[in-house]
C-alpha cells in the first residue's frame, strides 16, 4: 500500500536533549479521574500522519487513507485483531468450491448503511463495477484481477459486465469466480478496494464512475466528489464520519446502524493530522494523544532508556524504497540506474541513520513474506557503480547532468533524503537536488511521473510475495516509473495462475531478478513500526500489516 504505506518512522539522531517524562497516567480524556480508577471516555486520540487524500476507498492508495477507511467501511470478510486472519465481517459465512474457483458469500441480514438501508449483494456488485470501470482509473483495481474477466473488462477489452465473475443470486447470496484458484483471496478481500461503496450516495454528488480531482491549489490531489465530506459520507462500517477539519482533525463516532454496535467499546476516535514527527512526539508527552503514528529516531534512545513501556518496535510488512522515472534521461539508461542503486550504503543508514530496528534491504520483497525468500540482489559496490557510470558516458560523474530527488514533507525523508544525497556525490560525484512537496501534490507528482527520483514505501496489502511483486506489471496502477518487461509480467502472471507455492515462488524469484537488474526502483530498507502507545489501549495488537481493527479497542 503507498506509498503505503509510507511514513517511515526514521530521523537522524541530534543528541538532543531528553524528552519531557511522559505522564503516566491515560491520556487524552482519561486524566487524574483516570487515574484514579474513575471510568475512561471511550475517545481514542490517534496521530494520522499526513492530510489524508481522500476517503473514497476505490480512489485512494496510502497508509493513511486505509487506517481511516477501516473505521468507516467493512468488507465481506474483516482482520482478526490478532494476527489478521480472515473472520467473518458483511459475510457471515462462506463456502469454496472444489475446485477452489468459486467462492459464494452469506450476507448478514441485519447489515445496515449508515442511512439505515441494508447491504445486500447488490452493493458489492455496484461496488466492484464501480471500481473496474476504466473510466474511474483506480490504482487499485488491479486488485480484482484474480476474478475471471476483471483485467479486460478494467482495459476496455471486455465491454459486458456481466460477464465478470461476479453474481447477485439473492439479497444476501454473492458469488465471486476466479481466473484460477487463488488462496490468499480471502485475505485480499480485507483491503480497502475491496471495500463497497454506496454508488447511489456516490452519484447525488457526481458521476460516480468518474474520477475528478479539484485541487485548492490547482495542482490536483484533493478529490472533487463530495459524497466523503461530513454529512454526506454513507458507509457500512463500525463508524461514522462526523467532523473533518482539514490538516486538523477527523472525528469518527460509533455507528448505531452497524450491525455489532452492542459490540463496539469506543464511542469515538479523533486522528489527528500531525506531519511533523517532533510536534507529534510532543502532543503525545503532553497527554494528547494515546498512540502516535511515527517517532522522531532521535528521540528512541531515550525512550528506550526512560520510558521503554510507552515505545513499541514491531515487525512490519513493508520496504522504503526510491522509484525512478525510467522515461526520462539519464534515467532510462539501466546502467545509471544500477550505479545509483549499487551507491546505497544500506547498513550504514539502518546503523546510523534510522536506528530502529530497520533491515538493510538489497531486494524488493521483505524476508519470509509467507515463506518466501528472495534471492536476487542489488548489491552495494562502490567500483562498480563507478565502472558502471562511465561506460553510460559519466566518468567520476562528469557530465553528468543535476537531478532531483523528490519526497513528502516530513522530517525523516529529508533526513534519510540528505545522506543519500550525500552518497552519490562522495561516491559518483554526482549533484543531486532535493525537493519536498505536501502529501497530495507530492501522490499527484508520482502518479503523473511528474519526477526523476521520488521516495516511496509500500507496505504489503496482504501476507503474500505478491502485493509487492504485481505493482510493476506494465500499466500497473501503482507502478508509477514508466517501466515495464514482458518477462516479468510472464512470470508474475504464470504465478498467479498456480496453487503449487513451490513453482509459484520459483517464477517471483525470477521476476524480482529481473527487477533488481534492471532497477526501476532502488529499495533501501526493510520497515519496523516504531511509535508511542498508552499502556491503557486494548485490544491494540502487535500485527505484521499495522493493521487494528477498531472495533475491537477499547480504553482501560
Amino acid at each position: 500500500m503507498n506509498s503505503l504505506r509510507l511514513l517511515a518512522a526514521a530521523a537522524l539522531c541530534f543528541g538532543a536533549c531528553s524528552p519531557k517524562q511522559p505522564s503516566p497516567e491515560p491520556a487524552a480524556g482519561g486524566g487524574a479521574d483516570a487515574a484514579k480508577g474513575a471510568k475512561v471516555e471511550q475517545v481514542l486520540h490517534k496521530g494520522n500522519g499526513a492530510e489524508p487524500q481522500d476517503l473514497d476507498p476505490q480512489i485512494v492508495t496510502g497508509v493513511t487513507e486505509h487506517h481511516l477507511i477501516m473505521a468507516l467501511q467493512e468488507g465481506l470478510v474483516i482482520e482478526d485483531p490478532k494476527d489478521l486472519h480472515p473472520i467473518p465481517g458483511v459475510a457471515e459465512k462462506w463456502d469454496i468450491s472444489p475446485d477452489g474457483k468459486v467462492y459464494t458469500f452469506r450476507l448478514r441480514k441485519n447489515a445496515r448503511w449508515s442511512n439505515g438501508q441494508p447491504v445486500v449483494a447488490r452493493d458489492f456488485l455496484e461496488a466492484y463495477k464501480r471500481i473496474l470501470m476504466p473510466s474511474l482509473a483506480s490504482q487499485y483495481a488491479y486488485m480484482h484481477f484474480v476474478v475471471k474477466n476483471a483485467e479486460p473488462f478494467n482495459k476496455g477489452t471486455l465491454k459486458d459486465f456481466s460477464q465478470v465473475g461476479y453474481r447477485v443470486v439473492d439479497d444476501h447470496t454473492f458469488e465471486i469466480t476466479l481466473e484460477a484458484p487463488t488462496p490468499y483471496l480471502l485475505s485480499l478481500m480485507c483491503h480497502t478496494s475491496w471495500m463497497p461503496v454506496h454508488v447511489p450516495t456516490v452519484a447525488k454528488f457526481g458521476d460516480p464512475y468518474q474520477r475528478i480531482t479539484t485541487g485548492k491549489d490547482g495542482k490536483g490531489g484533493a478529490q472533487g466528489n463530495k459524497w466523503t465530506r461530513p454529512g454526506n459520507y454513507v458507509g457500512n462500517g463500525s463508524f461514522v464520519l462526523s467532523e473533518w477539519r482539514e490538516n486538523e482533525v477527523i472525528i469518527m463516532k460509533r455507528s448505531p446502524t452497524y450491525w455489532d454496535a452492542a459490540n463496539v467499546k469506543l464511542d469515538a476516535i479523533h486522528f489527528h493530522s500531525i506531519t511533523s514527527q517532533e510536534t507529534e512526539e510532543r502532543e503525545f508527552r503532553a497527554g494528547n494523544l494515546h498512540i502516535t503514528e511515527t517517532l522522531p529516531l532521535s528521540k528512541i534512545d531515550v525512550y528506550k532508556k526512560e520510558n521503554p513501556s510507552l515505545l513499541k518496535i514491531d515487525p512490519y510488512l513493508g520496504v522504503y524504497f526510491y522509484r525512478i522515472n525510467t522515461t526520462k534521461p539519464p534515467l532510462n539508461d539501466r546502467r545509471v540506474r544500477r550505479a545509483l542503486a549499487m551507491t546505497v550504503d544500506r547498513e550504514s543508514l539502518v546503523k546510523y541513520v534510522t536506528k530502529g530496528g530497520q533491515l538493510p534491504a538489497n531486494s524488493l520483497v521483505p524476508p519470509d513474506t509467507a515463506g518466501y525468500n528472495g534471492t536476487a540482489r542489488v548489491p552495494t559496490d562502490f567500483a562498480a557503480a563507478k565502472k558502471l557510470l562511465a561506460e553510460a558516458g559519466f566518468p567520476e560523474g562528469r557530465g553528468f547532468p543535476r537531478i532531483t530527488l523528490l519526497y513528502n514533507t516530513q522530517e525523516a525523508h529529508r533526513i534519510i533524503a540528505e545522506a543519500i544525497q550525500q552518497m552519490w556525490k562522495k561516491n559518483l560525484g554526482i549533484e543531486v537536488e532535493l525537493e519536498n512537496k505536501e502529501w497530495k501534490v507530492y501522490l499527484d507528482s508520482q502518479r503523473t511521473l511528474n519526477y526523476q527520483i521520488c521516495r516511496a514505501g509500500w507496505i504489503g496489502d496482504y501476507n503474500d510475495p505478491n502485493t509487492f511483486m504485481d505493482m510493476w506489471l506494465k500499466d500497473g496502477g501503482n507502478n508509477e516509473t514508466g517501466w515495464s518487461s514482458p518477462e516479468y509480467d510472464r512470470l508474475v502472471r504464470e504465478a498467479g495462475m498456480t496453487g503449487d507455492q513451490k513453482k509459484r515462488y520459483d517464477l517471483f524469484q525470477k521476476a524480482e531478478a529481473i527487477l533488481m537488474d534492471e532497477c526501476p526502483i532502488i529499495p533501501i530498507y526493510f520497515y519496523t513500526r516504531v511509535h508511542l502507545q498508552r499502556p491503557n489501549v486494548k485490544g491494540w495488537y502487535p500485527t505484521i500489516l499495522d493493521n487494528h481493527p477498531y472495533k475491537f479497542v477499547w480504553l482501560e
